[in-house]
């Protein structure tokens, strides 16, 4: 999987350091993980607090590990994910932003995350709407949130058969973190697209970390 992206990276001419692959290990054991981590994986992303609470004991001895929540976060159990995980990659609102501040700051930690961004105004799907000025709003009103950093945004595009149908989506959301950071006079170096079957197509679009699934631990178990 590594020599895809980095084949993908040098397509695009761009350097294999700029681009990030994240294992996003939802449905499966901490012996997956266990199993990656030895194949020299570092990087994870978790979808559901209560399922890497379940997980976390396992791993706990794994050092450098660094697992991050990439699925929707109620603001009810940031406190928790403030605990489990390095970072918080799925920001939807300033609730949600201040809550997980108050937690890092109990924990005196500092929390990276990212802003998820809602690229095909899909109603089923979390994020902040796709524009500058609503990006913006949360940047500027979470400035003084001293224990989180806002490092980049994230999305999920709307599902499309052909990798090539996601590629506007990429697009735009390259171009929306170009105009905030235009507008804000911030730093936003993360732009966290791309899954299993459309990541090559984020890379040439600019993505800094594809999150990626199926092609690492193979086929999701099913449930029961």
């Amino acid at each position: 999987m590594r020599e895809r992206v980095a084949a993908s990276v040098r397509r695009s001419g761009r350097s294999e350091a700029d681009v990030a692959l994240m294992g996003v290990c939802k449905t499966f054991p901490a012996d997956a993980i266990r199993e990656a981590y030895a194949a020299g994986q570092r990087l994870f992303g978790e979808n559901r607090v209560q399922e890497f609470g379940d997980k976390a004991p396992e791993v706990a001895d794994l050092a450098g590990l660094e697992m991050h929540l990439i699925g929707h976060l109620q603001s009810n159990k940031a406190s928790k994910a403030a605990e489990l995980f390095q970072a918080v990659d799925s920001v939807d609102s300033l609730k949600l932003a201040e809550r997980l501040n108050s937690a890092a700051e109990k924990l005196g930690k500092k929390l990276p995350v990212l802003v998820e961004v809602n690229v095909g105004g899909e109603e089923a799907k979390s994020g902040v709407g796709a524009s500058v000025d609503e990006i913006s709003a949360i940047l500027s009103a979470a400035s003084s949130l001293a224990n989180l950093e806002f490092r980049g945004l994230m999305t999920v595009p709307p599902f499309t058969e052909d990798p090539e149908g996601a590629r506007p989506y990429f697009r735009k959301l390259r171009e929306l973190r170009d105009g905030v950071v235009k507008r804000q006079r911030v730093r936003l170096d993360v732009l966290s697209m791309g899954m299993s079957h459309d990541f090559e197509v984020a890379i040439e679009e600019g993505s800094t970390c594809v999150r990626v699934g199926t092609a690492i631990f193979g086929v999701r178990p099913r449930k029961e």
